[in-house]
């Protein structure tokens, strides 16, 4: 029963503390926008970047001494000839 004494007396100070946190959320803002966070994530910038130039869109073109066995100009097939 002593113990009462002391846990009631804490267990107050604890509820004023609490109240006093959420008090200055309220006011500082922290409840203002709640939809907005959870539709931002949705609404996010996923849009495809065109290339800069066409030379990204395919790398033989970058470099014209790598040419496909397909290719004319490709030295093996100089040599089977």
């Amino acid at each position: 029963m002593d113990i009462l004494y002391l846990l009631i007396p804490v267990s107050i100070i604890f509820v004023i503390f609490i109240a006093g946190v959420f008090i200055w959320s309220v006011k500082s803002g922290q409840y203002e926008d709640m939809e907005g966070p959870a539709h931002r994530i949705l609404m996010d910038n996923d849009r495809i970047q065109p290339p800069k130039d066409d030379a990204e869109q395919n790398p033989d073109e970058r470099c014209p001494d790598k040419q496909g066995p397909d290719q004319p100009g490709n030295p093996e097939e100089d040599q089977n000839n």
